[in-house]
């Protein structure tokens, strides 16, 4: 029941290398043909406007970014464990899961670092103030413990409620029909206001009950990788509730995380950390024609005559080897009507 996440997918880390082998190689040849070629500056005058490969670009830029600044701060056994999490959660499925994504194992920890170094920017931007965790205080609920039932059928688990109503033990029918990892405790889990482990449709209904007593139904909508639909179904039966009370000092380590957490998946704050760190790393785009790039975060230079006239060369030969080619078809056509 409880959903799966790929890694591979949280933080899209791609490869922009073609671009900087095309630059630095621009007159070489990359394909020959009778009465033709095409260089390596042509294909990256073609490449470089399409905006997949300028959002790979984007990427690149801002992980290498974090990586350089904060690379040193992620360790290696965050690394380590990241990545046997991922293997261990996808099991088999794990190697094709890189392969379609182009990935050898040593390339993906690669990408985990950069990840982790992303992440330890943006909190190195995070200040928490009263105000902040008072915010997060008004949706707050301390740690509960529950027994859980979570079904994907809906009539089965229709089926399961008016056992449970009929004062069925809660325990043993979690452990023969729940298809929540919790089965494996007898259906028993523990969690507060800041877990994910649990469905927020989940956790809002549990939070209102008294002990001893059990929830309806409760639907849930669960959306895939592929962005697909499908629906769970839950029974909660209240174990230990606990009031958070008016005090919030007790809880000031969980409101913290709560509220750094919030914080960092702000976009605004995303873009602020990324404007101010693209900055402090002094990045320039020495292509004319992407500097819209890092548009949003950075505010584009005025072309430098230099960049302008080496885009109006390329432009220049593009015109010359379009009309040769022209001139080329022109002469055949009047061989071919003598």
């Amino acid at each position: 029941m409880k959903k799966k996440k790929l890694a591979l997918a949280v933080v899209s880390l791609f490869s922009v290398m073609t671009l900087a082998a095309c630059s630095s190689n621009s007159s070489k040849d990359l394909v020959t043909m009778k009465g033709d070629t095409i260089t390596m500056e042509e294909f990256f005058d073609e490449i470089k406007t399409d905006q997949q490969v300028q959002g790979k670009l984007q990427n690149s830029i801002i992980f290498k970014v974090a990586e350089n600044g904060y690379g040193d701060k992620v360790e290696k056994k965050e690394i380590d464990k990241m990545f046997n999490e991922q293997k261990e959660q996808f099991g088999d499925q794990f190697e094709s899961q890189l392969a379609a994504a182009g990935m050898t194992e040593a390339k993906y920890k690669e990408t985990i670092k950069q990840s982790l170094a992303f992440k330890k920017m943006q909190e190195s931007h995070v200040k928490i103030t009263d105000k902040d965790l008072k915010a997060v205080w008004e949706s707050f609920h301390p740690e509960v413990e529950v027994d859980l039932i979570g079904m994907t059928d809906e009539k089965e688990a229709k089926k399961v409620l008016d056992k449970v109503k009929d004062g069925e033990d809660f325990a043993k029918l979690a452990k023969k029909y729940s298809e929540d990892p919790s089965k494996d405790e007898k259906g028993r889990v523990m969690f507060d206001s800041t877990s994910t482990a649990v469905p927020g449709e989940v956790q809002a209904a549990a939070y209102k009950l008294k002990d001893g007593k059990t929830s309806d139904l409760i639907e849930v909508t669960q959306t895939g990788q592929d962005g697909s639909e499908s629906k769970g179904y839950y029974i909660v039966k209240m174990v230990k509730n606990q009031e958070k009370g008016n005090d919030m000092k007790p809880f000031k380590k969980k409101l913290t995380k709560l509220a750094t957490d919030q914080k960092m998946a702000d976009s605004e704050f995303i873009q602020s950390v990324i404007s101010k760190e693209l900055k402090k790393a002094n990045v320039k785009i020495k292509d004319n024609s992407l500097k819209g790039v890092l548009a949003g975060f950075v505010e584009e230079e005025p072309a430098k005559k230099e960049d302008k006239k080496a885009d109006d060369k390329s432009e220049s030969k593009k015109d010359k080897k379009s009309d040769d080619k022209s001139s080329e078809g022109k002469s055949e056509t009047t061989v071919d009507k003598k």
